[in-house]
C-alpha cells in the first residue's frame, strides 16, 4: 500500500457504510449550529446535504433575526433562534432552548456561517458542554480556527472529531505563516494526530494515521458555500453510524464526485454549490451507501 492511496469508488465500496435505518430516528438525527444574521445560507445548504447523504432528523441553530426565514426555507428542519448582537453576530450565550436537540444529537456540525472568533469560543463552548461525550463533531469554518483556544476541550474530543480546514486554516492550526502544496499531506497528518481527528482538506483526507489521496473533483468546487455542502455530508454520514474517519473519507468523495456530475452537465465553473445537494443521492446510491 503506498503511504497515501487514492480515494476510489472501490476503495469506498470496500468500506461500506453502515447500513441504514429504515426511520428517520434510526439514521440519526443532525444539529447544525452556526447562521449569523449575514450567512444563515451556510446553514441551509449544510443542513441539507447532512439530510441528502441519509441522516433522518434535521435541526439547525441560527441567529434569532433570520430563524424564521430559515425555517420556511428548509421546512424539513426544526430551526431554533439564537441570541445575537447588534451587527447578527452570535453571541454564544442562551443556548438553553438548544439543550434537549443536543442532548439528542447523533452526530452535530458547528461553524457553518458564523462571524465571529470570539464569540465562536464561547458558542463551541456551550456546545460541548451540552452534548454527551460519544457524540461525534464536525468543526467547519470559525469553529475550525478556535481550536487552539479550547485545549482541555479539544483533547476531550480525541477520536470523535471531524475537522475540514482549507490550507490556510492547517497553517493557522500549526502555527505557521504557510502551508506549500507539497507539504500538505504531511500537515494535514499532522493536525489529525494533534487533535485525534479525521481531516478532510483539499485533495488529502487524514484519520488513524492514514492519509487519502482524493482524485475526483474539479476546479468548480471552488465556489461559495462549497465547504458547507461538504462539511454538512460528513455530518450526515457520522449520524448514519459512519466513524470519523470513514465519514470523511465518503464524504469528501461524495461532495467531488457531484462536483465532477455537475461539471459536465453546467460546465467546468459557475455551478453553484445548492446544485451539489440534488447529485448526492445519486452518487451514493451508485457506491451502494443506501
Amino acid at each position: 500500500m503506498t503511504d497515501r492511496p487514492d480515494l476510489t469508488p472501490d476503495v469506498l465500496r470496500g468500506w461500506p457504510l453502515p447500513e441504514p435505518g429504515h426511520g428517520k430516528y434510526a439514521r440519526g438525527a443532525v444539529v447544525v449550529v452556526g447562521g449569523s444574521a449575514g450567512a444563515p445560507g451556510a446553514v441551509l445548504l449544510s443542513g441539507l446535504a447532512a439530510l441528502r447523504v441519509g441522516a433522518g432528523k434535521l435541526s439547525v441553530a441560527v441567529a434569532a433575526s433570520v430563524a424564521p426565514a430559515l425555517a420556511v426555507a428548509v421546512p424539513e428542519a426544526g430551526v431554533t433562534a439564537l441570541e445575537e448582537d447588534d451587527g447578527g453576530t452570535l453571541t454564544g450565550s442562551g443556548l438553553e432552548p438548544l439543550e434537549r436537540k443536543l442532548a439528542r444529537a447523533s452526530a452535530v456540525l458547528v461553524g457553518p456561517g458564523l462571524s465571529d472568533p470570539g464569540s465562536t469560543v464561547s458558542l463551541l463552548t456551550g456546545v460541548l458542554e451540552r452534548v454527551d461525550d460519544d457524540v461525534p463533531l464536525v468543526l467547519d469554518a470559525f469553529a475550525v480556527g478556535v481550536l487552539p483556544r479550547l485545549e482541555g476541550l479539544a483533547r476531550s474530543l480525541h477520536g470523535r472529531l471531524v475537522l475540514t480546514p482549507n490550507a490556510d486554516e492547517i497553517a493557522h492550526l500549526l502555527d505557521v505563516d504557510d502551508v506549500l502544496a507539497d507539504d500538505l499531506p504531511g500537515a494535514v497528518r499532522t493536525v489529525a494526530e494533534r487533535y485525534g481527528a479525521a481531516v478532510s482538506c483539499d485533495d488529502v483526507v487524514a484519520a488513524d494515521g492514514r492519509l487519502w489521496r482524493k482524485v475526483a473533483g474539479n476546479r468548480g468546487l471552488g465556489t461559495s458555500g462549497s465547504g458547507d455542502v461538504l462539511a454538512g455530508a460528513i455530518t450526515g454520514l457520522l449520524a448514519r453510524g459512519a466513524d470519523p474517519g470513514q465519514a470523511a473519507a465518503w464524504g469528501t468523495h461524495l461532495h467531488s464526485t457531484a462536483g465532477d456530475r455537475l461539471a459536465g452537465t453546467v460546465g467546468g465553473i459557475g455551478y453553484l454549490a445548492r446544485e451539489l445537494l440534488d447529485v448526492l443521492p445519486a452518487v451514493l446510491e451508485e457506491l451502494g451507501g443506501t
